[in-house]
């Protein structure tokens, strides 16, 4: 080989070395468990229908394969009642998703939420287990919206989640086991309707953290559904597919709605 031929080998096997590089640096854009209701607030009480799909909800795309959730429930008047024989599967873009309805006849708060069967990530090495909750509010009665569903991670709103105009300051706290997790670090996307394009990946996620206490606030921007992740690791490993151990994403997510405040003509 002349020199001339060996340095342009060196120079190709160093583009694609590069190139290696560059994929491997590609972000790893967010999951997020969706249980979106048809409405937030239910002024006259009737029945929702709760939606749940696995996917990256401002590309609206991919949609992951959800495998029937290890629990669904509602929580209402201190009460939870256990949905999960009752949802059925709605395919989305191909893959597994799932809806249920149910029948809010009384005011109050109905908290409604999943525990999702274990989702593994190659790209990321890792199981993502997202406990995701949604309040709906019957006939606006304004009333138990703090409650605790008890999950592993959670996050308890100090903003009521209903009834939101865009451009509320949402705040919450991020617990583990029921207690504060400082610092927690909070993901955020909202379902994007084909509203906006974001200038580049930075804007696709937005990431906070908490405070010492747990706390976090975020000012919404867009009406629509947004969902708040907070994310940690859980405590034990589980088995990958190959049968090595590896780390467990538990995240608790809460959806809230927020709604243009339109003055009159």
């Amino acid at each position: 080989m002349s020199r001339l031929a060996a340095a342009v080998s060196i120079g190709l096997a160093g583009l694609v070395g590069l190139a290696g590089l560059v994929g491997l640096a590609k972000p790893a854009f967010a999951h997020f468990q969706e249980i979106i209701p048809s409405a937030d607030v239910l002024p006259d009480g009737g029945t929702v229908t709760v939606d749940l799909v696995f996917t990256h909800p401002v590309e609206g795309q991919p949609v992951m394969e959800m495998k029937k959730p290890v629990a669904v429930g509602v929580l209402s008047g201190g009460k939870k009642t256990d949905l999960t024989a009752s949802i059925s599967e709605k395919p989305v873009s191909g893959k597994r998703a799932w809806t249920f309805s149910y029948d809010l006849p009384e005011p109050g708060a109905a908290i409604f939420y999943v525990e999702p069967q274990p989702y593994w990530e190659p790209a990321e090495n890792k199981y993502i287990v997202h406990y995701a909750k949604v309040l709906v509010d019957s006939y606006a009665s304004g009333e138990g919206w703090d409650e605790l569903v008890g999950l592993p991670v959670e996050i308890r709103p100090l903003t009521r989640p209903t009834g939101l105009w865009t451009g509320n300051l949402f705040s919450g706290v991020v617990l583990k086991d029921g207690k504060p997790l400082p610092f927690a670090e909070i993901e955020v996307e909202f379902i994007n309707d084909g509203r906006v394009t974001p200038p580049n990946d930075a804007f696709i996620t937005q990431v906070l953290k908490a405070d010492a206490s747990g706390t976090f606030s975020y000012a919404i921007p867009l009406s629509g559904w947004w969902g708040f992740a907070a994310l940690t690791e859980a405590d034990k490993p589980m088995k990958s597919p190959d049968g090595k151990d590896v780390p467990v994403e538990a995240g608790g997510l809460i959806w809230v709605k927020a709604t243009d405040m339109a003055a009159k003509k």
